[in-house]
């Protein structure tokens, strides 16, 4: 599957989903223009005091975790594929007063859309499945840092993708496999309204894989944490409390989440 292919394919799904997820109780986006941060506690204790600072959000969507930040005190850019995204997170910042860019454009063209170089670059939650290249991602984040600039990564641990989706108990996908996967769904995660795009084509990119192409980018790991909970019921056996999910008391835990940060 070439370049334009997967772009094509996973924009026109993206867009789609725009106006779905801005309307859907799960971003409930009026609780967030009345004050709410979604961002997580975790995201926040590790990153830090970011008041004053320059943050790049790469893979924005429609700009509630990049605002997030700008109300902590960052001066924030969000970056997205997706022109309708970058249009609402642009309505978003203006109706509640808060400052920051959005601009559009594919991941890997960040340095030349943005031309700015950041104190924090911040890349969320459920990102790194759609890129193909993880090391040409490393290169891209290496580009956006200045000199003493961080890269903060949580993300959904890939170990948990290869569990079986009832229990978590089963190994049943590839842990290793590195070909694209192309699914067709007509529901977002959000709820049952039917996109007119639902193919999609996603990569698995394995723990090993994201540090080592940080580390060949240049920049030098400074923790990597794992999370034994998730912030939606991966596996039908989880039980949620306080907003996180988690495997039942007894069961053996696995990681269900990793975040790190990394500095040029």
């Amino acid at each position: 599957m070439s370049d334009i292919d997967y772009l094509t394919i996973n924009r026109a799904n993206w867009d789609d989903r725009v106006p779905v997820h801005v309307g859907s109780e799960f971003y409930d986006v009026a609780a967030f223009r009345s004050g709410r941060s979604t961002l997580r506690p975790f995201e926040v204790a590790e990153v830090g005091d970011v008041a004053g600072k320059r943050l790049a959000h790469l893979q924005c969507h429609f700009g509630l975790d990049t605002l997030s930040w700008a109300r902590l005190g960052a001066e924030v850019t969000g970056l997205d594929f997706s022109e309708p995204a970058i249009e609402a997170a642009r309505a978003l910042a203006a109706e509640t007063g808060l400052p920051a860019r959005f601009v559009a454009a594919d991941v890997y063209s960040a340095p030349q859309a943005l031309g700015e170089t950041y104190d924090i670059v911040y890349t969320g939650l459920g990102a790194l499945v759609w890129l193909p290249d993880v090391t040409r991602w490393a290169r891209t984040v290496a580009a956006l840092l200045r000199p003493g600039g961080f890269l903060y990564l949580a993300e959904f641990h890939p170990f948990s993708d290869v569990l079986d989706d009832e229990r978590g108990e089963r190994v049943v996908y590839d842990y290793f496999a590195d070909e694209p996967i192309v699914l067709d769904e007509p529901h977002t995660y959000t709820g049952p309204e039917r996109l007119a795009h639902g193919a999609k084509v996603e990569w698995q990119h394995g723990l090993g894989a994201v540090v080592t192409a940080l580390a060949q980018a240049g920049l030098r790991l400074s923790f990597l944490h794992e999370h034994d909970h998730t912030i939606f019921r991966r596996f039908a056996a989880l039980e949620a409390e306080d907003g996180r999910y988690r495997m039942p008391e007894g069961r053996p835990r696995v990681p269900l989440m990793y975040s790190l940060a990394a500095t040029r």
